[in-house]
């Protein structure tokens, strides 16, 4: 089996799933806050294949960043697919959609609206952390 079919065969009950020679780990939590946490923890993960449950623009970049080289999703708005076809990295999903939505299923989720006219990973990291920054701040 190919890393990126074992991580899609590992992803149920789980957030995320990322596989390399074979080896996968999986990780819990809500949006993008797994691959937050790994960005953040400096995790090198060039190389690896993912899984994830929803991939929007916004987990596209955040994969980019991360050195992933493959990804499933099993829900993927085009604007994904799209940077991850720019970026060259390979991607399937189950369900391609127009766009992400929020939580509560009435407009676009804002973690997709923040990068929605954004093109570097970079760039898009840093904009998704203030975001998140100013979400949190606003539940306080």
């Amino acid at each position: 089996m190919t890393d990126i079919e074992i991580a899609k065969g590992t992803i149920d009950g789980h957030s995320v799933c990322f596989c390399k020679d074979g080896k996968s780990f999986t990780l819990d939590g809500m949006g993008l806050s797994p691959l937050m946490r790994m960005i953040n923890e400096g995790k090198d993960l060039h190389g690896y294949s993912a899984a994830d449950v929803v991939v929007g623009k916004a987990a596209a970049m955040l994969f980019k960043k991360l050195g992933v080289v493959s990804v499933h999703g099993k829900l993927m708005s085009e604007t994904g697919a799209d940077f991850l076809e720019k970026s060259g990295i390979t991607f399937t999903y189950d369900t391609l959609t127009d766009y992400i939505k929020n939580r509560k299923g009435t407009d676009m989720c804002p973690m997709e609206k923040t990068v929605l006219q954004i093109s570097d990973a970079e760039e898009g990291f840093a904009a998704l952390k203030r975001r998140i920054d100013e979400m949190m701040k606003t539940k306080i």
